[in-house]
């Protein structure tokens, strides 16, 4: 398990709004996002919570850092704890950090090859509005994963940092987009010629054999490829460090040749990472199909910007000309200072208006000429069925079968068949299939059974199998799974053979079992037949030839019945066992008709027994504010109070807002809002200002009345004018 803080590069591009729709959206996707869990607000759901959190930290105007902290949890591959787990889990790793009482929403997501947690956590205190950054959180994390692996037997993972920042950075680099960095090209093609030289002249004329520059920034060393990207000498290795070259070459000496001496022999240039297949071709499609899609959105663009800056100079001109008119009326000065402002005003809202739709279709062309990076552009590949792309992307780095839940087998692609439809593709090449509520993944060897495992989904899982397998199946995982396979086998009547013996034979015994139960249904054996009709052997049917209950199990003879003790007829009494344990018919509350001619009237029938209900459970229950509202309701008089307490805050003479809280008794209305077509009923109570959403109906009734005039609100949360009952 690795848990680890994902810095923000810059504050102001910091927004907890666009984290938590980046970790809820399902980018078009059955299997990402998991469950979701809201902490320390007042309200479970999403949007609700993000109001509360955007909110808090508005509370807090002095402090200039991120107010957001982006943690995620990663398991190892193939571990899927329970949901218990995953939320003890991340309640614990807050709580380490200093964030147990602070507001956080927690998303598992399932779409890549290891299931991991993704949490955002708002920094300010809900109560004090302090800011909390966690002391050297990296060494925090690492002491509480380890304990965790420990606690819950996870996988060990290594949580001793053993690289510097800059190698970790370009081992993320390599990593997510699938291109050698700099840093990782020259620890290959130039640290033992950088290590063999003896002098500053030596160094530089290797550095411009390899395309590289070495000269010094602030109070270090640093190489630079001939496209402009910098490295530190000290990231590559510490002893390129200055203080140790110096220490061994003596004092920098900059290089005196010009960098047009002579063409280097090599030089660094973004390449995919070297893996066991020949992407060449296929990197040579990609930079092809970037080159097309800077070049498309560059065209696209400049025809938007072209279209938004005619309809600005339209809009201008007719401003000029309403102005122009204005001045030749002969209306008196103040009327005509109105009519230029409401000019002026009208102007600013079609340019806003213009500027607004310009914004949308430039993030619409960028959405759809996007570049991507080498791995992304690999996936996206394979999601389209570019077989080629697939392979490349699962032979990226080392081999590491899916584990588990897994079926396998000898042969790859053995049978003819269509695969259901793909979910999504991982980076390490791994199809996500979705049956049902069942997840599949297909690495390329082997297919595993993620969660959420049906009967249903089981058996695709074995249609699955036998079309990349064949027939002869191999089964991994625990007893459970191989037992609910053979169930699944058997019930879908699959014909799949087992590789390993004990389970075959355990297909066959439940093959042999469902056979023999079907036999017995169908089989005339002094039962009904499959079509319900009645065969020999019964009572009263023509081909009998035994008396009436011969030989049926259970059936019972008079001489049978009178040689048990105390046995009555039936109905007469009740068993041995069961007397003296039944009240007499006179305790019950029942009415006694003595013919069935009769009819029972109301009034016989007593009074107890008539309309008898249960009684109210919630007669003491303390009723919760917002029950009975609807979710869009709620968040609508959440965004009014939100937008009012920003102005507030911002010096605006307002008085403060609240959104109902279950209060009962007088208020006095203060007027109707409508946010999202949800009317919201503004209730003064004293200097503060109770919103409280209302139904078409309230809202057209509450219209009617005077600002200031005294309502009413009861139990149930409705609004009534003091003095009527309606």
């Amino acid at each position: 398990m690795i848990a680890r803080h994902i810095l923000m590069k810059s504050v102001k591009k910091s927004n907890f709004a666009g984290l938590l729709r980046y970790l809820t959206d399902t980018q078009e996707k059955n299997e990402r996002v998991g469950e979701v869990t809201v902490t320390n607000c007042q309200n479970d759901t999403v949007d609700a919570a993000l109001l509360e959190i955007l909110n808090t930290q508005a509370q807090n105007c002095r402090a200039k850092s991120d107010k957001t902290y982006h943690l995620v949890i990663s398991f190892a591959p193939g571990e899927s704890p329970d949901s218990s787990v995953l939320k003890a889990i991340e309640d614990k790793i807050c709580r380490g950090l200093g964030y147990g009482e602070h507001q956080r929403v927690s998303v598992v997501h399932h779409d890549t090859d290891n299931l991991h947690i993704q949490v955002a956590i708002n920094k300010i205190h809900p109560a004090r509005h302090t800011i909390h950054e966690p002391y050297n959180d990296y060494r925090t994390l690492g002491a509480l994963c380890e304990s965790l692996e420990l606690e819950y037997g996870l996988k060990y993972c290594n949580h001793q940092a053993r690289k510097r920042g800059g190698e970790n950075l370009a081992e993320d680099m390599e990593h997510h987009a699938g291109v050698e960095s700099l840093l990782g090209w020259i620890k290959c093609e130039c640290h033992g010629q950088i290590q063999a030289a003896q002098s500053w002249e030596a160094l530089h004329e290797i550095m411009r054999e390899n395309g590289l520059v070495l000269h010094e920034r602030g109070n270090g060393l640093v190489f630079t490829s001939e496209d402009g990207i910098t490295v530190k000498a000290s990231s590559v290795d510490r002893a390129f460090s200055k203080k140790n070259m110096e220490a061994r070459l003596g004092r920098f000496e900059p290089s005196l040749a010009s960098g047009d001496a002579h063409p280097p022999k090599r030089k660094y240039e973004k390449r995919p990472m070297r893996s066991r297949v020949d992407t060449t071709q296929l990197y040579a499609r990609y930079r092809a199909e970037q080159t097309d899609v800077q070049s498309q959105r560059a065209l696209a663009w400049g025809k938007v910007r072209e279209r938004k800056d005619r309809l600005i100079k339209a809009a201008k001109r007719r401003g000029r000309l309403k102005r122009a008119a204005i001045k030749l009326v002969g209306a008196a000065r103040l009327e005509k200072k109105a009519m230029y402002a409401l000019t002026s005003r009208s102007l600013v809202n079609d340019i806003a208006r213009i500027n607004e739709l310009y914004f949308r279709e430039r993030q619409a062309i960028y959405d759809k000429h996007r570049r991507r990076a080498w791995a992304d552009w690999l996936r996206a590949q394979a999601v389209a069925g570019d077989e080629e792309a697939l392979a490349a992307l699962r032979a990226r780095g080392a081999a590491h079968p899916l584990q588990g839940d897994t079926l396998t087998g000898r042969c790859r692609g053995a049978a003819p068949g269509v695969l259901p439809e793909q979910d999504g593709v991982t980076k390490k090449g791994t199809i996500i299939y979705r049956a049902g509520a069942t997840a599949l993944r297909d690495d390329g060897d082997r297919l595993q059974v993620s969660h959420g495992a049906t009967q249903e989904g089981l058996q695709a899982a074995l249609r699955i199998a036998m079309r990349l397998y064949g027939t002869n199946i191999r089964v991994d995982g625990t007893d459970a799974f191989k037992e609910q396979i053979a169930l699944a086998a058997v019930g879908a009547r699959l014909a799949v053979h087992f590789d390993a013996a004990g389970l075959e034979a355990r297909r066959q015994e439940l093959l042999q079992q469902a056979t023999a139960k079907e036999h017995d249904h169908d089989r005339p054996n002094g039962r009904r037949t499959a079509g319900g009709r009645p065969v020999g052997g019964e009572p009263g049917t023509t081909g009998s030839t035994r008396p009436p209950g011969a030989g049926r199990p259970g059936a019972e003879t008079a001489a049978t019945r009178a040689a048990r003790p105390d046995a009555g007829g039936i109905g007469q009494a009740p068993p041995p066992a069961s007397r003296h344990r039944l009240r007499g018919l006179s305790e019950l509350g029942v009415v006694r008709i003595p013919s069935g001619a009769e009819v029972l009237l109301p009034g016989d029938v007593p009074r107890y027994l008539e309309q008898q209900g249960t009684a109210a459970t919630d007669v003491l229950r303390r009723r919760l504010p917002g029950v009975g509202m609807d979710n869009a309701a709620l968040a609508a008089a959440d965004r009014y109070v939100f937008e009012r307490e920003q102005k507030r805050c911002n010096g605006f003479d307002i008085p403060k807002h609240g959104r109902y809280d279950g209060y009962v008794g007088s208020a006095v209305f203060a007027g109707i809002r409508m946010v999202d077509e949800q009317a919201l009923a503004l209730l003064k109570l004293g200097r503060d200002i109770m919103v409280v959403p209302v139904d078409d109906a309230t809202a057209r009734r509450l219209k009617r009345l005077s600002l200031g005039h005294d309502i009413a609100i009861n139990r149930d949360g409705r609004i009534r004018k003091k003095g009527r009952t309606r």
